[in-house]
């Protein structure tokens, strides 16, 4: 089982990420591949953006990942014993494609009552500076920077926000992962990534956790997963799917994703009619 030596906790303290950690080997990793290709292939090539989010409340084997610990021990390293998933992703890039990410900071529309949460993004592929890996920029985790929405139709993230501050951009830290490799960073780690320059697909599952004692920041209780430790009552437990897409899975996850849209696109639209 993985867990994270001394100089890795290190790393991490001081720049807010900590990259590569070895997590799958390549029989595992080419099948998980291979079964999101095949989930891709049966709805028209992609993965809808509704099914996106929080995926793993649909698939068992995704529901397996979050709780493998292999992934979430180097995790509770850094968090501590009780942990929650607040939620999941697959991030992907086609090859010659034009999408990015901009540079922002994970917790910035999280709204969690303290930033202690963190992202570990589970490479699918091989993820490089050619084809758009994740880039960092060491120690910005110490400092909390305004955002703004944006409308650019090739930016990934959910709101399209950006940073806006003076970046060392020249300090960026591509980190580069082999296939079955993860990195885990900050919620408050500025990173982004530039399009995919290569032929070939780019693809990483991202997971979300935090200490299981972190709540919503205006006391609304979200829905989370309990992977590791005890439940503090913070958030209301997820289960998970008794087969894939099973019924039943399909309105949990539902009303799971409209409790945390409301958290994160709350007053969106009041601050884009006003130019804010």
């Amino acid at each position: 089982m993985a867990v994270l030596s001394p100089a890795q906790r290190d790393a991490f303290e001081r720049d807010g990420f900590v990259a590569p950690v070895d997590v799958l080997g390549p029989d595992e990793v080419a099948g998980h591949l291979a079964s999101l290709e095949a989930l891709e292939a049966a709805r028209a090539g992609r993965l809808p953006p509704s099914m996106n989010a929080k995926p793993h409340l649909l698939v068992r084997w995704l529901w397996g990942l979050v709780h493998d610990p292999r992934i979430v021990e180097p995790v509770a390293d850094l968090l501590g014993p009780d942990l929650l998933c607040w939620g999941t992703s697959f991030i992907s890039k086609s090859g010659k494609d034009e999408k990015f990410v901009s540079w922002h900071q994970d917790a910035t529309h999280w709204k969690l009552a303290e930033p202690r949460a963190v992202t570990a993004w589970l490479a699918l592929t091989p993820s490089r500076r050619d084809n758009g890996c994740v880039r960092f920029l060491p120690g910005s985790h110490r400092t909390v920077v305004p955002h703004e929405d944006t409308s650019d139709p090739d930016n990934l993230l959910g709101r399209r926000e950006r940073v806006l501050a003076d970046l060392d951009e020249a300090s960026a830290v591509d980190a580069e992962l082999g296939a079955g490799q993860m990195s885990i960073h900050h919620a408050l780690v500025i990173h982004g990534s530039e399009p995919n320059r290569s032929g070939s697909r780019r693809t990483g599952f991202a997971i979300r956790y935090l200490p299981a004692e972190v709540a919503q920041a205006d006391g609304r209780q979200n829905f989370a997963t309990l992977v590791r430790g005890r439940d503090h009552g913070t958030f209301a437990l997820e289960e998970g799917p008794e087969a894939d897409f099973h019924p039943d899975a399909v309105k949990r996850h539902a009303q799971s994703i409209r409790a945390g849209m409301r958290v994160i696109f709350e007053g969106a639209a009041d601050r884009r009619a006003a130019g804010g």
